[in-house]
């Protein structure tokens, strides 16, 4: 009975270290990914109509570069457009002010949820 019991918290100690160690992975190995590249967020928020002004203005904006005929445009003035149009989603983007998740935090979230429950 004695020996049951040393090898049950052998188990459950190795257990232990093994899933700590995979929480502590999914902490640290995103950072020193995300080091040397751009962040682009996995999921998006559910988007609530923009009611300033200026967001107003860089959506027309958008939408008017997205109906213009680009095939008599030249080479530099494509590379622009292609420019003012990363600006204007980028401030878009922080007028918006969205929560973003990535894949790793939503299943660290399910798995502790599911320990949990």
């Amino acid at each position: 009975m004695k020996i049951h019991s040393q090898l049950k918290e052998k188990k459950m100690k190795k257990l232990m270290l093994c899933l700590m160690t995979v929480f502590l992975s999914l902490t640290f190995i995103p950072h020193q990914v995300r080091a040397g590249t751009e962040i682009v967020p996995t999921s998006m928020p559910a988007s609530k109509p923009v009611e300033s002004a200026q967001a107003k203005v860089l959506l027309d904006r958008l939408s008017e570069i997205k109906a213009m005929d680009k095939s008599k445009l030249t080479s530099s003035e494509k590379k622009e457009l292609r420019k003012e149009v990363r600006l204007t989603k980028k401030q878009l983007k922080e007028l918006s002010q969205g929560v973003y998740l990535s894949v790793g935090a939503i299943i660290i979230i399910i798995l502790l949820l599911i320990i949990l429950l």
